[in-house]
């Protein structure tokens, strides 16, 4: 069976190797070119078909006469998506007699769209999980091959939540490959009822506003903390990035959200229902932990946040 497999980004990675793995020949890959305005924490697509000697292509777009007529040439029996960024059109979709498939990083029919490793953590979900579909030209809503889900531990990061989310790629792959090879893969409509749909994230969508929920305000910060932008808010005119802390629910209703609160060497901020304890922070480039927090809020006893 020979694939067109279209990837990027370490889950990218993940499928190719799965490819490898259960002996589907790959005749090309495409990929992108990393955005040197991008912070690229993950591993190169370009690099691994490089290495092993599969063709690989960056176009910007793909969807076009051309780049449809060499894949056609290709003769791929089957497609493969894995984290590539761009929709395929119904002609691409409709060339592998096979079919199209495309990896997602979330249970579906729930967190359709971009960035559901990030949504899942700042909607507070206590599972996820990755999903095989067949592709059609409307993202993330073809029926369903198969599914695994993955647990979210309360000290997930979006980079950790990403870790298991690879591996369980892996995984879920070594289990349909070989039934899609043998023309016995399931194929289980989406429930269109139960869809949920979440768009891409930008810098600006980390500001913290201090009335939410603690837990709210946690799940934001380990959503958006390394290698993602960061959570933020407003101190004294200058801008303060929150890469780490610790949520502490409380009963009593407490000072003004926002308010800062010092107990021994520890530094904390007022939430609506508790207060969040700043364990890793930066201020104009400078990170601190630990004593240096306390320190640098020493002589701002009651300052509030904003």
């Amino acid at each position: 069976m020979r694939a067109v497999a279209f990837a990027y980004h370490n889950m990218g990675l993940a499928g190719l190797e799965a490819l490898k793995k259960n002996g589907i020949a790959i005749s090309a890959v495409f990929s992108h070119r990393d955005d040197p305005g991008e912070n690229i924490w993950f591993g190169s697509v370009v690099d691994w078909a490089e290495n092993n000697r599969i063709p690989v292509f960056c176009p910007e777009t793909v969807n076009t006469p051309e780049w449809i007529e060499k894949i056609r040439r290709m003769a791929p029996d089957i497609l493969f998506s894995f984290y590539y960024r761009k929709l395929l059109n119904t002609e691409i979709l409709r060339i592998p007699a096979a079919g199209a498939y495309n990896l997602h990083g979330s249970l579906l029919p729930a967190y359709r769209g971009r960035c559901p490793v990030n949504w899942v953590l700042v909607k507070g979900e206590k599972k996820t999980g990755v999903t095989l579909h067949h592709m059609i030209e409307k993202a993330d809503a073809g029926d369903i091959v198969g599914q695994r889900e993955i647990w979210i531990s309360p000290e997930d990061t979006a980079a950790t939540l990403y870790e298991k989310l690879c591996a369980g790629a892996g995984v879920l792959l070594g289990e349909l490959l070989p039934l899609i090879k043998k023309g016995t893969a399931p194929r289980i409509p989406q429930d269109p009822e139960r869809a949920s749909y979440f768009g891409g994230r930008k810098p600006e969508d980390g500001k913290i506003d201090w009335s939410w929920p603690v837990e709210r305000t946690y799940n934001l910060v380990r959503a958006v903390t390394e290698p993602y932008p960061g959570a933020f808010t407003g101190l004294g005119g200058r801008k303060m990035l929150i890469w780490r802390a610790s949520p502490e629910r409380s009963a009593d209703p407490g000072p003004v959200p926002g308010t800062v609160e010092m107990e021994g060497e520890d530094v904390y901020v007022r939430a609506a229902d508790g207060r969040l304890k700043l364990l890793d922070i930066e201020v104009n480039g400078s990170r601190m932990t630990g004593r240096l927090i306390f320190e640098y809020f020493d002589e701002k006893r009651g300052v509030i946040l904003k």
